[in-house]
């Protein structure tokens, strides 16, 4: 998923730059049109260079008498056919913006029909009526088609000259986003050892040591905070032990019934404290694959025992998971935890009836707790994952626990590579849903 990103933003950065050339090209020649004149003029102009000469400087050269005689003598030597029109009719075949600088005496271009055109003279000098006469080559040797062909390959030219400099520079930063990309999945697996190995000549090797910086802090947060809580687990066990020891002692020789029941409590809150120090060391055992001991099992056995692993209840448990689940590489002894928690805290809330249901489908297997309970409000459907989170209501307190099972399922599940929702139940109260990945 992160490589396919990292693709799309290259890709993306590609389009957006072939669409700036393309920019570029339109706004260079609007401008050179707007400054400079039309470029196909221009063009057109130089391709028929040679007819041009030889008008102004031949046929214009020659004396007023002997104008035409050389404008015919032009027309028996020259491919170009040369016509004399008049002035209204050429006007008419020009467009608005170019009639102008016909009206001046200027050549005025036509590349569309390979011709031009110019009046004879502005005063009739030439001969009678030739200021109303206009002078029309045709089949001049301009082939536009070509000119553009050759600006286009232009273009081309720079716009290679361009890219592939920008090319050659944005692989080096894709593939080192590849590989910081990798990383990033892998430290988010959970491998916290994973680090950016990459040559200080590289172009983004200031972010993959700041990276590895912050990953090696993680790592030791993470670290202290596992063996804090592992040392603070196994520290307590013994003045647990102890405790219960000093009661068990203290209630063998105590007469007094009141007294007998005030030990029995305290012995209860021991039994609640010995069992948050053992979820306490689970959780810190939940925080690395390293712990996942995989191998492939058949999935529906592992469920089925799972209502096996339940304390006695008196709501109604229906187990509908079909035998056609296959087999799955996980850590059977985990995944069954993690049910089990969940159908655990469906004993504690549900009304009378608990459902466990599985299905599978191409790519993954959902597995379903459900039961008839009060249900859980959406904004908090999230929230209850989180270690000692517990709703702030009435039942809650009632059921007790320490806000943790869930949490242990979630880290259970997330360990196989699955995730782990709670929804509405068609029940009434809570769905907790589990998905593989198969």
């Amino acid at each position: 998923m992160q490589d396919g990103h990292v693709n799309r933003i290259f890709f993306r950065f590609f389009v957006l730059v072939m669409l700036s050339i393309t920019a570029a090209t339109f706004v260079i020649y609007f401008a050179f049109s707007r400054l400079f004149g039309d470029p196909l003029d221009d063009i057109a102009r130089r391709q028929a260079a040679a007819q041009i000469f030889l008008l102004e400087q031949y046929v214009d050269k020659a004396a007023t008498d002997d104008w035409l005689t050389r404008l015919n003598n032009v027309r028996e030597v020259s491919e170009v056919r040369y016509d004399l029109i008049a002035l209204g009719e050429a006007r008419s075949a020009l467009p608005d913006s170019r009639r102008a600088a016909l009206d001046r005496g200027e050549i005025v271009l036509d590349p569309s029909s390979r011709s031009f055109y110019r009046r004879v003279d502005l005063e009739g000098e030439r001969y009678i009526g030739s200021h109303e006469e206009v002078l029309r080559a045709q089949n001049l040797p301009v082939d536009v088609k070509q000119a553009l062909i050759m600006e286009a390959l232009r273009y081309i030219i720079v716009a290679v000259a361009l890219l592939v400099p920008i090319a050659l520079w944005s692989r080096s930063h894709w593939q080192g986003l590849q590989s910081l990309s990798r990383v990033a999945d892998e430290f988010g697996s959970g491998k916290l050892t994973a680090r950016s190995q990459m040559k200080p000549s590289a172009s983004i090797y200031p972010l993959a040591e700041r990276i590895n910086h912050m990953a090696d802090r993680i790592e030791d947060l993470l670290e202290a905070q596992k063996s804090l809580l592992h040392s603070v687990s196994h520290e307590l066990r013994t003045p647990i032990a102890r405790l219960e020891f000093a009661l068990e002692l203290l209630d063998a020789r105590a007469k007094d019934p009141d007294l007998s029941r005030r030990i029995g409590a305290m012995e209860g809150d021991l039994r609640e404290l010995n069992s948050l120090v053992n979820e306490l060391l689970d959780m810190s055992k939940l925080e690395s694959a390293r712990n996942l001991q995989a191998e492939l099992a058949e999935l529906a056995p592992v469920l089925r025992g799972c209502t096996q692993m339940l304390p006695p209840s008196p709501q109604q448990l229906d187990c509908t998971v079909p035998d056609d689940l296959g087999e799955l590489e996980i850590d059977a002894r985990l995944l069954a935890r993690a049910v089990c928690n969940l159908l655990r805290n469906a004993q504690k809330y549900a009304a009378g009836r608990i459902v466990l249901s599985a299905s599978r489908s191409d790519g993954a297997v959902e597995i379903a707790v459900d039961d008839d309970g009060p249900g859980i409000p959406d904004e908090e459907r999230e929230k209850i994952f989180d270690p000692f989170y517990r709703l702030d209501r009435s039942r809650d307190r009632a059921t007790g626990g320490f806000g943790l099972g869930l949490s242990i399922a979630r880290k259970a599940v997330a360990l196989h590579g699955g995730s782990l929702r709670a929804e509405g139940s068609p029940l009434g109260g809570a769905r907790f849903v589990i998905t593989l990945p198969v």
